[in-house]
């Protein structure tokens, strides 16, 4: 067994952190080729540039992963969350994407993914507690 030293840490290197995704993403592209990883933005803004609602995440493998959605309180309930999916699904497509996942604790959006036409495929319970998280999915 060769010998090594664990750290564990909250304020990792940058350093570490690129040492690590690099492996990662190495091993994947030899496994299952390229992941073709992009970055998908999608942002609504106010007459003065003020970003009102946002959604972040990326396309990868085919698949469209939204990681972040949000929409300003003033905004809310006026199917904006709908027309931001809307958007990141088009573009995902153009880049060639079958599918994608989101995963949310918050009832009201989960509600607001099932009318975009995400199913449920998994659920994690008490994250956060008293919660459940669960895990959505569309065909595209």
């Amino acid at each position: 067994m060769n010998a090594y030293s664990l750290e564990v840490t909250d304020t990792p290197s940058p350093e570490t952190l690129r040492a690590i995704g690099d492996q990662l993403a190495a091993f994947n592209d030899a496994d299952v080729g390229p992941s073709g990883r992009r970055p998908l933005v999608v942002a609504a803004r106010d007459g003065e540039g003020r970003v009102l609602a946002g959604l972040s995440g990326y396309t990868a493998w085919g698949w469209l992963y939204v990681q972040w959605l949000w929409i300003a309180e003033s905004q809310r309930g006026q199917g904006l969350a709908g027309t931001l999916l809307a958007a990141a699904e088009v573009e995902a497509r153009t880049r060639g994407c079958h599918g994608a996942y989101i995963d949310t604790f918050n009832p009201v959006a989960l509600k607001a993914y099932r009318r975009a036409g995400y199913v449920p495929f998994g659920e994690l319970a008490d994250f956060p507690r008293g919660r459940t998280r669960t895990f959505l999915q569309k065909p595209l």
